[in-house]
């Protein structure tokens, strides 16, 4: 099969644990771009927060793609053009407010450039650190959130989180996509937007087919697109639900595992460790 689309996870997938691209995996995306193959960066992170590695690896040179807010947004990096956007309303936010103060977990979104919380909490710091974006500490979230946002995020230490997960998986069913993205982020987007469904947006624009598709990912805001994927890769570091549902494991994002499929299945050479 010759491949004409790459999706890549950014933390724990593409970047290394300090947040670098390893220069043989960086080597391995240059030379698959320059075959006319697209790279889209997709993760739940913010547009703003996933630029400084857009720029790295030249992406509007090649007219590749973000998308961000796992899936909420796809931008072309050549023309800045936004390709599809989804928001949720504000009293959708606000109901989430109410869900995350029953549940007894801290809540957070995104307003312009900044992290919006009433609370102030490690969980929402972690973000703060791996986005790059300030937190502001709020009184009234919902007279803060006076606008629709890309989504929403509800954060707790991992085994509370995952209780709530399982219960508003089956409460919200049909109202929002809920995924974890880390142990400790519990994600809300617009219904039945997910990497997958916005994958299949953006192929669709291109005229790019699903087996034409790779897409590689660690965790469970990934699964959607592996799963849409041709070709969908779980990281050697994914969970071992995650690798059983993809097609194929590669190694970790420590040991160059983006490199190492792309090296196989795209420019063809022989295989290394």
């Amino acid at each position: 099969m010759d491949y004409k689309m790459i999706v890549l996870d950014l933390d724990d997938t593409l970047l290394q644990e300090d947040g670098t691209i390893s220069p043989r995996t960086k080597q391995a995306l240059m030379e698959a771009q320059e075959m006319g193959v697209k790279v889209v960066l997709a993760s739940g992170r913010p547009t703003f927060a996933m630029r400084h590695i857009a720029e790295e690896l030249s992406l509007s040179t090649y007219g590749s793609y973000i998308l961000s807010f796992n899936g909420g947004k796809i931008i072309n990096c050549k023309t800045s053009e936004e390709i599809f956007s989804s928001t949720l309303s504000t009293e959708e936010a606000h109901s989430l407010f109410d869900i995350s103060r029953r549940e007894g977990v801290f809540i957070h979104t995104y307003v312009g450039d900044e992290i919006f919380t009433e609370d102030e909490n490690p969980y929402t710091d972690i973000e703060s650190a791996i986005t790059g974006l300030p937190v502001k500490i709020v009184e009234d979230f919902k007279k803060a959130v006076s606008e629709p946002v890309v989504k929403a995020l509800m954060v707790e230490e991992p085994e509370k989180l995952k209780t709530v997960e399982a219960k508003l998986q089956n409460e919200l069913n049909g109202s929002f996509s809920v995924m974890r993205s880390k142990p400790y982020f519990l994600e809300f987007t617009e219904c039945g937007v997910t990497k997958g469904t916005s994958l299949n947006q953006l192929i669709n624009v291109l005229g790019i087919t699903r087996d034409e598709v790779i897409a590689m990912g660690d965790s469970y805001n990934d699964l959607a697109m592996i799963e849409f994927a041709g070709l969908g890769v779980a990281m050697g570091n994914a969970p071992d639900d995650i690798k059983e549902k993809s097609d194929f494991v590669t190694d970790t994002n420590m040991n160059d595992g983006v490199a190492k499929v792309v090296e196989e299945f795209i420019l063809k050479k022989p295989v290394t460790v």
